[in-house]
């Protein structure tokens, strides 16, 4: 029985991979014909998630920095996405139940909105410490069928650079959509050499969701490195987006956004409902 789930393991890996290689061999701007048809090609891997619904989590590595894609299926038409997600306004919202995220205002930019993201590396930073991403905010199509937007922040922190988020939406069914969501990032070497430092010491115990082995007592060894952190922001950012669909004010997106990242302790839990609540309460009045 053993050698049958390792056998499985394996092969769905193996699947995964080569449907993650012709995603991302694809134009990023998809359009959406090409997310459709990437529906019907990962349909038997969302049926088997291991997230217990449909979704598909990759991390992966770019010419110059890093990537994580999340690939979903959630229980709205595309219509009601189109309407919910397609200001920055709205993104500002979203983005904010993040744990990590304090402030977010909008404003004119030379070519549109400006997303300004304010973000603290630890949620117990006080947000005056925060670094701030100024996002330029393009809405791409929104439509009753199909939504894209995309957001590109061009330097962050300890010399990152190049943040692109990408959302993307097409029908599923009548009631159902597909989406895509994508988080990248540039790095230099000095970068990643204080990301490796802090992964290898205080962020040792940090791992991502991909399944790279067994420890020896059988349980599931996961990513670790700056793969599993990738992992870990691209899922918390894709719940805030989900969280922020479902809910009809603040306090209840930030109790659905907060009882989704429970459903995966190991790798998002950092504190507990009350303490996050309060914080974004404290938020709002700064």
């Amino acid at each position: 029985m053993f050698l049958l789930h390792s056998f499985q393991r394996r092969a769905a890996g193996i699947a995964l991979a080569v449907v993650m290689a012709f995603c991302a061999s694809a134009a990023q701007a998809s359009g959406a014909d090409e997310l459709s048809g990437k529906l019907v090609l990962l349909h038997g891997l969302l049926d088997r998630s291991v997230f217990k619904r449909p979704l598909i989590l990759n991390a992966s590595d770019t010419a110059n920095g890093l990537k994580g894609d999340v690939y979903a299926i959630v229980d709205h038409p595309v219509s009601s996405i189109s309407s919910a997600l397609s200001t920055p306004e709205a993104w500002c919202h979203a983005m904010l139940l993040h744990i990590n995220n304090r402030d977010c205002t909008v404003s004119k930019g030379a070519t549109g909105p400006v997303i300004a993201l304010s973000v603290v590396r630890r949620y117990d930073k006080p947000v005056d410490s925060a670094f701030r991403l100024d996002f330029d905010f393009h809405t791409i199509d929104a439509s009753p069928q199909h939504l894209e937007v995309r957001l590109g922040a061009q330097a962050g922190p300890l010399g990152t650079g190049n943040y692109q988020i990408a959302f993307e939406a097409v029908p599923a069914d009548a009631a159902h959509s597909f989406l895509h969501f994508s988080y990248a990032y540039d790095e230099n070497f000095l970068t990643r050499a204080a990301m490796e430092a802090y992964l290898a010491t205080f962020g040792r115990s940090k791992v991502g969701f991909t399944e790279v082995g067994q420890k020896a007592e059988g349980q599931p060894e996961y990513i670790g490195g700056t793969h599993g952190l990738v992992e870990r922001n691209a899922m918390r950012y894709f719940l805030a987006v989900d969280a922020y669909l479902g809910g009809k004010d603040a306090l209840s997106r930030r109790n659905a956004w907060y009882t989704a990242t429970e459903k995966y302790p190991k790798q998002l839990h950092e504190i507990d409902r009350g303490t996050y609540l309060a914080l974004k309460a404290a938020d709002e009045h700064h």
